[in-house]
């Protein structure tokens, strides 16, 4: 099973801990063994999932909107970014070079159509730029592929 993800970023740290439980609960589900995890691994739960994925015995892929896209990612999370890919059994790229939301948005539509299934960490809300969360859980649901929404009840965005 190929499972893409797609979420919102700069989350609370209580809605943090909520949505890395929440993440960790979905993966427990599949059978590690047929399990890949496909993710453009920024900071969040893209790379909270990548490493569910890893720590429950699956594989990821990872997926790389733009050649310039870990100079975008804050330099806290560069080294969690750098290890995911290394661990990564495959690398996506979508040719671009420079990283924007163009980019994104054409790395998240490549994700996607790696995947089976989507985890959106989604507060329902409409995206606050071009290649949002919300963008991309409507290019998913209008290729028809199932979409599970991973939000804590009551969270709110900053």
């Amino acid at each position: 099973m190929r499972v893409g993800i797609t979420g919102h970023r700069g989350l609370s740290p209580k809605v943090e801990q909520q949505v890395r439980r929440a993440l960790v609960e979905a993966v427990k589900a599949y059978d590690a063994a047929e399990l890949v995890g496909v993710s453009c691994i920024a900071d969040g739960p893209d790379a909270w999932f990548a490493q569910a994925v890893l720590d429950h015995g699956g594989r990821i892929e990872v997926v790389l909107p733009a050649e310039q896209y870990r100079a975008d990612l804050p330099d806290w999370h560069h080294p969690t970014y750098d290890e995911l890919l290394r661990r990564a059994s495959t690398v996506h790229r979508t040719g671009l070079d420079g990283s924007g939301s163009h980019a994104h948005m054409a790395g998240s539509e490549l994700l996607v159509d790696q995947a089976d299934e989507l985890f959106a960490v989604w507060d329902g809300q409409p995206a606050r730029g071009y290649g949002g969360t919300a963008d991309v859980v409507a290019y998913a649901e209008g290729k028809g592929l199932p979409v599970r929404v991973l939000w804590p009840a009551g969270a709110m965005r900053d």
